[in-house]
């Protein structure tokens, strides 16, 4: 592009801006002048800066390394080579033997489930799933850190929307009594430090209340329970939980979400949810990567085993350095500065020594409680766990370590 034309598109982009009213302009200028240049110094939350070529990304979801894995980059290229064409429409219209249906039935089995439904993301699945079960005057209970898809999947059932406090089930009991049966809503692994819910607790708080149970399994489906079939599983509780989603962007590596239900709620569904009746179905690709991510993860004790060790190792490493991760147990660890300038410093102190998570600040966490998190994958060598923990040891003193939020939480409950 020239320059002339470079600015004769900047000038347009900007007039267009202009004339924009003022209450989108307002809200990019809080975003801009009030929150980037004041608050935060003009650096960008979402903006890394340069990587050296040694740089240890912890800020993917490939908990077990299935990118470019050679076994699945060849089907889904033999898939492709074999392509005459596709019949591309809404998958609801797909009949009972369609591709996209017999893999929703395999990773259903995988799941020890009857049957599932795929879509186009984690998202679509949380949001319809939601969407379809609630309504005016049926509460979703749902957890303070439950993901925001299942949030916006009460907002579009237009149902009332009641939150209780993290893994506290006396509140979620007082809430159930107080506002009556409704969907109550958990992570299984909660995405922002690592938690895990108490879900057999959870079951039989439901089973007691009247309530429907939907739990995400996006971050332990595929590294937890047998065979990778996530925590329900493990526990046994997989008759007893309603509904289960993931998002197939973790262990899966993919793009796509899914949740598990009878084969009776599947027909209700595709009749009933907006996502699913207005996206388009999965493409043969696609699916082909899918379904030998299924048999590869199910085979994968090794990479899951590897999984666990380096967690704990890198947690009790962490605490040893004085980081309070005692939040989270899992392999998604975080940093919690507490406000978010804070957590910026701690972001630039570790990626000028080769350390790049993900910044997380309000609405993914509470105000105040913004965190840097770290996501671990099966594929981390020894020398890379060294260079964190080595990187954390040196940052100590420049990120202000003693003054974290997390750490006088820490400090505090020394003194009980």
């Amino acid at each position: 592009m020239t320059t002339a034309s470079s600015e004769n598109t900047h000038h347009h982009r900007h007039a267009a801006e202009q004339r924009m009213p003022d209450y989108v302009t307002s809200r990019m200028h809080e975003h801009y002048v009030t929150r980037i240049e004041k608050l935060l110094g003009g650096h960008h939350p979402t903006a890394w800066q340069p990587a050296p070529a040694d740089a240890l990304f912890l800020a993917g979801n490939d908990y077990l390394c299935l990118s470019g894995e050679a076994s699945l980059v060849g089907a889904q290229m033999r898939s492709l080579e074999a392509s005459q064409g596709e019949l591309l429409m809404s998958a609801v219209f797909m009949n009972d033997e369609s591709p996209q249906h017999r893999l929703e039935r395999k990773m259903a089995r995988h799941m020890g489930a009857e049957d599932g439904v795929l879509g186009q993301s984690g998202w679509a699945v949380n949001v319809g799933l939601v969407q379809s079960l609630a309504g005016p005057g049926i509460p979703v209970y749902l957890h303070m850190q439950a993901h925001a898809s299942l949030w916006e999947g009460a907002h579009s059932a237009g149902a009332p929307a009641v939150t209780f406090m993290h893994n506290d089930l006396d509140h979620l009991r007082r809430q159930v009594a107080k506002h009556g049966g409704g969907v109550i809503v958990v992570d299984a692994i909660y995405s922002t430090n690592g938690s895990v819910a108490p879900l057999v607790e959870l079951v039989e708080l439901a089973e007691r209340g009247g309530c429907l149970l939907v739990v995400d399994e996006s971050h332990s489906l595929g590294t937890h329970g047998p065979r990778g079939a996530g925590l329900v599983a493990a526990l046994g509780l997989s008759e007893r939980v309603h509904f289960r989603t993931a998002s197939l962007a973790k262990a899966f590596a993919g793009r796509a979400g899914f949740f598990t239900c009878s084969s009776k709620f599947k027909g209700y569904f595709g009749c009933e949810s907006r996502p699913a009746i207005f996206s388009s179905c999965l493409l043969a690709h696609e699916l082909a990567w899918f379904d030998a991510a299924i048999d590869f993860i199910a085979a994968a004790a090794d990479r899951r085993a590897a999984l666990r060790r380096h967690t704990h190792e890198i947690r009790d490493g962490l605490r040893r350095l004085g980081y309070n991760v005692n939040d989270g147990s899992e392999q998604i660890i975080a940093l919690e500065g507490g406000p978010e300038p804070m957590t910026m410093k701690i972001r630039k102190a570790l990626e000028r020594r080769g350390i790049y998570g993900a910044t997380f600040a309000a609405p993914a966490t509470p105000k105040n409680r913004s965190l840097l998190r770290l996501t671990l994958n099966s594929g981390l060598s020894a020398a890379e766990i060294a260079a964190l923990l080595a990187a954390c040891a040196d940052a100590r003193e420049e990120v202000d370590l003693e003054n974290w939020s997390s750490t006088r939480r820490l400090r505090r409950l020394a003194l009980v």
